[in-house]
């Protein structure tokens, strides 16, 4: 399988969530590539970056209250448990769940991308332009 990479369509013109959406696709990729001995550690810091990433579109939603902000933070919540859980299964020596996940990511990261972010992302820039 080759690795995800950025692609110009999940553009959304809005850089804080252009940033952290790139820097997803990226962890999303090393782990895609990552041999055995390396997958805990990729998806880790995959973890981590999904904790940060999700947390604050939540915050941004939760301030601008955000029409669908209840849909897109149950989404952010159920991925991150199961990339929790992929995590769990890795460190337990299963790499299998993780390497599953880590094949159909890609297609749930740009669909979400393209539906819920890219909402968010014409709400934001609205706002930032109010504001300035």
């Amino acid at each position: 399988m080759q690795a995800l990479k950025w692609t110009p369509a999940l553009w959304l013109g809005f850089e804080p969530m252009d940033g952290m959406n790139r820097e997803f696709m990226e962890r999303l990729g090393s782990a895609q590539a990552a041999p055995d001995d390396r997958l805990v550690e990729t998806w880790q810091a995959l973890v981590q970056h999904a904790v940060v990433h999700f947390s604050t579109e939540d915050a941004w939603m939760r301030r601008e209250a955000f029409a669908t902000a209840d849909q897109h933070t149950l989404e952010h919540r159920v991925v991150l448990n199961l990339l929790r859980e992929g995590l769990g299964q890795a460190q337990g020596g299963n790499l299998a769940p993780a390497r599953q996940m880590a094949a159909e990511l890609g297609a749930w990261f740009s669909r979400h991308t393209q539906s819920l972010d890219a909402a968010l992302a014409l709400h934001m820039r609205r706002v930032t332009t109010a504001t300035v």
